[in-house]
């Protein structure tokens, strides 16, 4: 059997731009896109917190500190939402125990505040989640 885990998350980013004529997608800046380990056109899940619309899109590469929605979705999500960003991975039993997701916490102006490997520890693990520096 497989299941589908949180591979990763960007957390609590602003959107800078919201473009309902272009072509759709979430322009994210490339080095946050590297910390989260997300691929450009990789199918990412977006939760807006600021009104609780949720949609599916796929990544591309922006400028920096930029998140851009684009296309039909900016008819949903606006310039200024606070977002989440997920994306996840199809995996074996065996392999989702083992299975950590990286998380991008993020401040103000879409700068990191830190990268964590893990989420409380992990399911099955009784450590604390791993912390990484900014790169």
């Amino acid at each position: 059997m497989r299941l589908i885990l949180l591979k990763s998350k960007i957390h609590r980013c602003t959107v800078t731009e919201a473009r309902p004529d272009y072509e759709g997608s979430l322009s994210i800046d490339p080095k946050i896109m590297k910390m989260a380990h997300i691929l450009p056109y990789e199918q990412l899940h977006i939760y807006d917190v600021t009104n609780g619309n949720r949609i599916t899109t796929y990544a591309i590469a922006g400028g920096p500190g930029e998140f851009g929605v684009n296309g039909a979705a900016a008819h949903l999500i606006r310039k200024g939402d606070i977002i989440i960003v997920a994306t996840y991975a199809p995996m074996e039993i065996a392999e989702a125990k083992k299975h950590e997701p990286t998380v991008v916490l993020v401040g103000p102006k879409n700068v990191v505040k830190s990268v964590h490997t893990g989420i409380l520890g992990g399911l099955f693990s009784d450590k604390p989640p791993k912390k990484r520096k900014k790169s």
